[in-house]
């Protein structure tokens, strides 16, 4: 019910900023700074967010099973998630969403395109000194991080069972959390401004491109998740109606609540009773599923960026899109369940790609919709994962499946 009330707000806001953007042109110059506000107040705790979680969701994985069934999960996981992200890039660059917008003077005096190599891309996902990296707000330095604390927490949980040290993260990570659900309190207010500055400057013409956005953005999913559905059907030998037919369920809530942490309990019944999924793979890769396999979010991020730089007529070079497509996987892979998770998400990718972060104030009032398309395709992709693990180790029941 509070979520609702909030996307509601977050709604009005968005309505209400347009038609003072239209109307009041003066509106920037009193209005920016607090949206500058709320939008440095997001980011603030954004590093420490991602650390915790990471570390939290290796630290908790049994290191004998993640040497044989995790491996395979992360690797579904992470191949999945950089389609899914490599998908949204192409069908953005395919049907441009953010065109249409040539004359539409720019927030941002100068901005710049990032031009990478191949070998400065993956250099860049090194650390040299982690709070270097968390100072600079270096966000794929700080993952790769995470990964190797909390492979090596996990390792010394194994050893040192009564330590506290993997409590003392969950309950920092529990703070964090309410740190940026306090932080989104102040969402309708920080969006309010936010878009009225930019519609002062940008114009009414920034709202028909949100329509185009949603159209490709509903696409890109749709034959996306079409695409998982035959892979699962010819590796699984499962009817696709039915498969369908007995997902039903979870499909459903996703879509209605537009949280995997909801929808978790009901997969978890349905992928057993309904699926024949055995209860070993259907509780270690669904969980681990809803932190570490995102591709609802991996795709969206990818081609929301997309859709930003074309409507700021910044223009990316393929390596530049490739490295894109990588980051919004690993970000994905930090995809906290907290209200407003989606501007969270681009509050993060956007000025790392050199695109100005008070774009995304502009995708506050399609939260909702956008919301229902990534829930479905995160956990969609969560169980067509653990499909394909379940039948790769021969634990799927196919009488239990044939009448659910």
């Amino acid at each position: 019910m509070k979520k609702n009330a909030m996307i509601i707000q977050i709604s009005l806001a968005l309505a209400l900023g347009i038609l003072v953007g239209m109307f009041w042109p003066m509106s920037a110059s009193v209005l920016k700074p607090i949206g500058e506000v709320f939008l440095r107040l997001m980011q603030m705790a954004i590093p420490l967010l991602i650390l915790g979680q990471i570390i939290q969701a290796l630290g908790s994985i049994d290191l004998k099973e993640l040497a044989s069934i995790g491996t395979r999960t992360l690797l579904i996981f992470g191949i999945s998630s950089l389609l899914a992200a490599l998908w949204g890039v192409l069908l953005s660059v395919l049907f441009t969403p953010g065109s249409g917008m040539e004359h539409i003077e720019r927030l941002s005096p100068t901005i710049e395109a990032q031009e990478l190599s191949i070998q400065e891309t993956f250099l860049q996902f090194v650390p040299k000194n982690i709070f270097e990296s968390l100072t600079q707000g270096s966000i794929i330095q700080i993952i790769v991080f995470a990964i190797f604390f909390g492979l090596a927490l996990n390792q010394y949980g194994q050893k040192q069972p009564q330590s506290k040290l993997f409590q003392l993260i969950i309950d920092f990570n529990e703070v964090i959390i309410q740190v940026i659900k306090y932080v989104m309190h102040f969402a309708p207010i920080g969006i309010f401004a936010l878009v009225s500055s930019s519609i002062s400057q940008l114009g009414a013409q920034v709202i028909l491109p949100m329509v185009k956005y949603l159209l490709v953005y509903s696409l890109a999913t749709v034959l996306f998740l079409l695409g998982w559905l035959v892979v699962v059907s010819i590796y699984g030998r499962l009817h696709p109606l039915k498969l369908i037919m007995n997902m039903k369920n979870m499909s459903i809530m996703a879509l209605a609540t537009t949280s995997s942490a909801i929808t978790l309990p009901i997969e978890l019944e349905e992928t057993q009773h309904k699926l024949g999924l055995s209860k070993r793979i259907s509780h270690l890769v669904l969980p681990l599923g809803m932190s570490l396999n995102s591709n609802g979010s991996a795709m969206h991020m990818a081609l929301t960026v997309i859709t930003i730089a074309q409507m700021y007529q910044v223009e990316f070079r393929w390596t530049t899109m490739v490295y894109l497509a990588i980051l919004a996987t690993f970000i994905s892979l930090a995809n906290a369940v907290v209200p407003g998770a989606g501007l969270v998400s681009l509050a993060i990718i956007v000025p790392q790609m050199g695109l100005p972060i008070e774009s995304i104030a502009i995708f506050g009032g399609v939260e909702w919709l956008v919301g229902m398309l990534r829930t479905i395709l995160n956990v969609n992709s969560d169980v067509y994962s653990a499909i394909l693990v379940a039948k790769s180790v021969d634990e799927i029941d196919y009488e239990i499946f044939s009448r659910g």
